[in-house]
């Protein structure tokens, strides 16, 4: 009986073990990975087709929150039939040698009023930088919505060679742009 209290001390004494964030599924019919960019002046509009994500967040509890995206770069698409035939290619993602393009949260910030920022890591056409995306999230019961945008150097990761590496034809920005509607999973 002399050990009960030793226990008990112990049990008391220990530190508490955090929770992890809860794991979030995306609805991908209602999703979208987006992209803003420009040639000669004129907005190119794009988006993936194909993309996932890991989501494990709790606004509560942000250092156990986490997300690993996966955007499938072959998928990537403008509406028009000639650039999107040069985009696989080693000019623009190479998709043979990179197929996907990566990003991996290392930390979040809440900024107040439904907003947040995601410091991590960006990787395309294996060069990984580091970025921070700021984001609106709306959470309501079982269902989240995310809204983001981030800026990029697209010479960073080597988008764009050739003709195509200076940004005098086609500028260095672009614009991602990400909607995000998933649902608590479990």
């Amino acid at each position: 009986m002399r050990y009960l209290p030793l226990a008990a001390i112990a049990l008391i004494a220990a530190p508490a073990v955090a929770a992890s964030a809860p794991s979030w599924t995306i609805d991908k019919t209602r999703s979208q990975v987006g992209f803003v960019a420009s040639m000669g002046g004129q907005a190119i509009n794009g988006s993936f087709k194909r993309f996932d994500a890991r989501i494990a967040f709790d606004p509560a509890n942000l250092p156990e929150s986490s997300v690993t995206a996966v955007i499938d770069t072959a998928s990537a698409t403008t509406g028009d039939a000639s650039r999107d035939q040069s985009l696989p290619t080693p000019d623009w993602f190479n998709v043979k040698a990179f197929p996907r393009a990566t990003f991996a949260s290392k930390t979040f910030k809440n900024l107040g009023g439904n907003r947040y920022q995601a410091a991590g890591t960006l990787t395309i056409r294996g060069v990984a930088r580091p970025v921070v995306l700021p984001f609106q999230l709306v959470i309501a019961g079982n269902v989240a919505q995310m809204r983001g945008t981030l800026t990029i150097d697209r010479r960073w990761f080597g988008v764009g060679q050739g003709q195509f590496a200076s940004p005098d034809s086609v500028a260095a920005n672009v614009k991602i742009n990400i909607a995000i509607h998933a649902r608590k999973a479990g």
